[in-house]
């Protein structure tokens, strides 16, 4: 199993909230947001585009670094999702 296929990204959502979440391909998860199957709290959100990506964690990696996303202040979040997409 290749250690580094997971991603951590954070969706930009209509509303100007952010989602963060876990993917092994983040293109195909925010097309699931965009059509009101990725997740609960975007569904009436749409359409969220990303705003925030870091690749090539294992998943638990990724889980560590989506907890510790969301444990952030809203300010240091919204910094993040303005910082460029590398």
């Amino acid at each position: 199993m290749n250690s580094g296929e997971w991603s951590v990204y954070m969706a930009r959502c209509r509303d100007g909230s952010l989602y963060t979440g876990i993917a092994k391909d983040v293109s195909a998860r925010l097309l699931l947001h965009n059509s009101g199957r990725g997740a609960a709290y975007t569904r009436s959100r749409r359409p969220v585009t990303l705003a925030y990506l870091e690749t090539g964690l294992s998943r638990g990696q990724a889980l560590s670094r989506e907890a510790a996303i969301k444990a952030l202040p809203r300010a240091l979040k919204r910094r993040l999702a303005e910082a460029p997409v590398l």
